[in-house]
């Protein structure tokens, strides 16, 4: 389990890594990952494709960090999802919520 994040000044992004396994474990370094950022400037990707495994901890907080980022105005996208990833955030109707890739 990694939680990593890059800032982009020029276009105002953060992007998050998660390797491995996301589940409670990451809860920390998640949370530590964006909240230094001013979340009405920038816009907010997490990067899936090294994730192996998401459960329902790391569906909380991805809407932890869309409630950060601004709610309904939130500009969050995941990326990058595996097969598995993806049928556990079509199931959880998370493409309502964020923009996935």
């Amino acid at each position: 389990m990694s939680v990593t994040s890059e800032y982009d000044e020029s276009t105002q992004t953060l992007k998050i890594r998660v390797e491995g396994r996301f589940d409670f474990n990451c809860h920390q370094a998640f949370r530590q990952s964006y909240e230094a950022c001013d979340a009405e400037r920038t816009e907010f990707v997490v990067d899936l494709k090294q994730t192996s495994y998401i459960d329902s901890s790391a569906l909380g907080m991805l809407l932890l960090l869309r409630d950060y980022a601004g709610g309904d105005q939130a500009r969050v996208r995941l990326l990058n999802c595996n097969s598995e990833v993806r049928n556990i955030l079509a199931i959880s109707n998370f493409e309502k919520l964020f923009e996935i890739e």
